[in-house]
C-alpha cells in the first residue's frame, strides 16, 4: 500500500521530511505504510539490529536520487542505500528514522559495447540479467555471487562481492572501471574511465567499491567485460579428510593450473544437500572438491587436475562428460547454503578468507569449534582463493543455542585472523563484523578510514552505524 501525504505520519519532523521528498518525487516513489516499510528494514544477516524507516524511496532517475540526498542533508536525516537485500552482514539494515533509498527501480542496462568491451548499467540491474544480456554479444561478465539471480550490480559494488569464478577471473572490484556517484550533499561525481587503461589521479572508483554505501550512492557503473569463454566442464573428487582435499588445492595452485572454479564442500554440507534435494552425493566422503575448466580442451585439463587429486589421496575422481553433468554437480554447490539453513532453521554465514596454504587449518579449527559448542557448522569454500563460508546452523528460538552460535561465529573470525586471513572476503563488514574491523586493520588504519568517511560524508548521514 502506498500512503498519501494525508495518510502518512504527521509528527513535525516526519511530516516535513515527507513533504520535502514528495515535492520532487512522484507519489508512488515514496512508501510510508509501516506494514510495507518494515519489509525493507533488514538484509539476510542474523544478529543484526535494525531500526524503523521514516520512509522508503524508490527513485528511477539520477535526479531523484540527488533530490533525496539534498533533502536528507538539509534535514540531517540518515540515508540507507539498498539493493536486493541479499547481503549477509547487516550492511543494508535500516537506521531508526532513516530514509531507505532502494535502488531496485534503476534497473536499465544503458549500453553494451563489444568493441570497448564494456557495459554501462544502473545499480538495480540484476547480476544474472546482465550476464545473459552480454552473452548475446559474445561477451562475459564474470562476477557471479551465489545469489546472482537476485542480487543487484549496485549491491555487488557496495560489498565488492565475489563468486564461484573468482579463482580465475577475480572479484567485482576488478571489473568496475568507472562510477557515477551521488554524494551526501546531492552533488554528482564521476570517477574512473571507459578506457582499458587510465591512471589519472587517485583511484576513487576502487574506494567506492566495497564501501557499503557509506561514502556515496552509486547510480551508474561502467563495467569491464571479457570474451565469452568456452563452456566449462567440471570434475568432482572425494576425499577421506578435509586436510587431504586442501592438500589437493595446494598442489593444483602450485602446479600453475588455472581452473575456472575450485570449490569445496565438507561432509556436513554434503549431507545437508542430500537431505534437501536427494542428489545422491556420497555421504561417506569427508570433503568433496569441485573443479572446472573453461579452456579449449577442458577434458585434458581435468585429467591433469584429477591426477593431482589422486596424488593427494582422493578416493574417487569423477569428471563430467558434458555440460549437463557439469551443471548437476554445480547445482549441489549452489544449494549448499539453502540446505544448511534447513538443518536448524536459521544460519549465520561467516566469510573468513585465509591464505590457501592455511585452508586445511581453518577447516579443522572450525570442526573443533563446532564440537566445543555442540553445534552443526558446515563449511563451503571458494577453495581456490581461500575464501571460506563456515555456516553455523541454530534454532533462533533457543536462547542458549543462539548464544553459542554467536560465540562460535566470533571464534571462527578470530581463527581466521590467527591464520593470517581476513574477517571478510566478499560479504562486507556491515553491522555484523564492525567490532572485528578494528582488530584487523589496527588503530592507525581505523583512524585513516574514518577520516575518508568524514571527507565524503561530514554529517555522517550515509548508512550510519555500518562498517565503523
Amino acid at each position: 500500500m502506498i500512503m498519501s501525504r494525508i495518510e502518512a505520519p504527521r509528527d513535525e519532523v516526519t511530516g516535513n521530511l515527507l513533504d520535502r521528498l514528495l515535492a520532487g518525487l512522484p507519489a508512488e516513489a515514496v512508501l510510508t505504510d509501516p506494514d510495507v516499510t518494515v519489509s525493507y528494514a533488514n538484509d539476510m544477516a542474523s544478529f543484526c539490529e535494525a531500526g524503523t524507516p521514516a520512509a522508503v524511496v524508490l527513485p528511477r532517475t539520477v535526479e531523484e536520487v540527488q533530490h533525496v540526498m539534498r533533502i536528507a542533508t538539509e534535514l540531517r536525516v540518515p540515508v540507507v542505500p539498498q539493493g536486493a537485500r541479499t547481503g549477509l552482514s547487516g550492511g543494508a539494515n535500516a537506521s531508526e528514522g532513516c530514509i531507505v533509498l532502494s535502488l531496485i527501480k534503476m534497473d536499465r542496462i544503458l549500453e553494451i559495447n563489444p568493441v570497448d568491451r564494456i557495459a554501462v548499467v544502473e545499480p538495480g540491474v540484476i547480476n544474472a540479467a546482465l550476464s545473459r544480456a552480454v552473452n548475446e554479444h559474445g561477451l562475459y561478465y564474470p562476477p557471479d555471487p551465489s545469489s546472482w539471480e537476485m542480487c543487484t550490480i549496485g549491491g555487488n559494488i557496495g560489498t565488492a562481492s565475489g563468486g564461484l569464478c573468482c579463482v580465475k577471473y577475480g572479484v567485482t572490484a576488478e571489473y568496475v572501471l568507472g562510477l557515477d556517484v551521488v554524494l551526501a550533499d546531492g552533488r554528482l561525481m564521476t570517477t574512473g574511465r571507459r578506457t582499458a587503461k587510465g591512471v589519472a589521479g587517485y583511484d576513487l572508483t576502487r574506494l567506492f567499491v566495497g564501501s557499503e554505501g557509506s561514502l556515496g550512492i552509486v547510480v551508474r557503473a561502467v563495467l569491464a567485460l571479457k570474451p565469452q569463454p568456452p563452456q566449462q566442464l567440471v570434475l568432482a573428487a572425494e576425499f577421506a579428510s578435509a586436510s587431504a582435499a586442501c592438500d589437493a588445492v595446494c598442489r593444483i595452485m602450485e602446479g600453475g593450473h588455472v581452473p575456472s572454479l575450485l570449490e569445496l564442500m565438507d561432509r556436513t554440507t554434503v549431507k545437508a544437500v542430500n537431505a534437501l534435494a536427494n542428489m545422491g552425493l556420497p555421504e561417506t566422503t569427508e570433503a568433496l572438491l569441485l573443479a572446472g575448466f573453461d579452456t579449449s580442451d577442458p577434458a585434458a585439463d581435468l585429467a591433469a587436475l584429477g591426477a593431482l587429486c589422486e596424488a593427494a589421496g582422493a578416493t574417487q575422481v569423477v569428471p563430467a562428460d558434458d555440460l549437463a553433468e557439469s551443471e548437476l554437480l554445480l547445482q549441489a554447490r549452489r544449494l549448499s547454503l539453502t540446505a544448511l539453513e534447513a538443518v536448524r532453521g536459521v544460519t549465520m554465514i561467516d566469510d573468513v578468507c585465509v591464505p590457501r596454504s592455511r585452508l586445511g587449518d581453518l577447516i579443522e579449527g572450525v570442526e573443533r569449534i563446532a564440537e566445543k559448542h555442540q553445534l552443526t557448522i558446515g563449511v563451503v569454500a571458494h577453495a581456490g582463493d581461500g575464501n571460506t563460508h563456515p555456516t553455523v546452523c541454530f534454532d533462533a528460538g533457543d536462547a542458549d543455542e543462539s548464544r553459542r552460535a554467536r560465540e562460535s561465529f566470533d571464534e571462527i573470525m578470530a581463527l581466521g585472523l590467527e591464520l593470517g586471513g581476513t574477517i571478510t572476503g566478499e560479504h562486507g563488514v556491515g553491522i555484523l563484523k564492525k567490532e572485528w574491523l578494528a582488530r584487523e586493520i589496527g588503530p592507525v588504519g581505523l583512524e585513516m578510514q574514518r577520516a575518508i568517511k568524514t571527507a565524503f560524508d561530514p554529517l555522517g548521514i550515509l548508512n550510519p552505524g555500518k562498517v565503523f
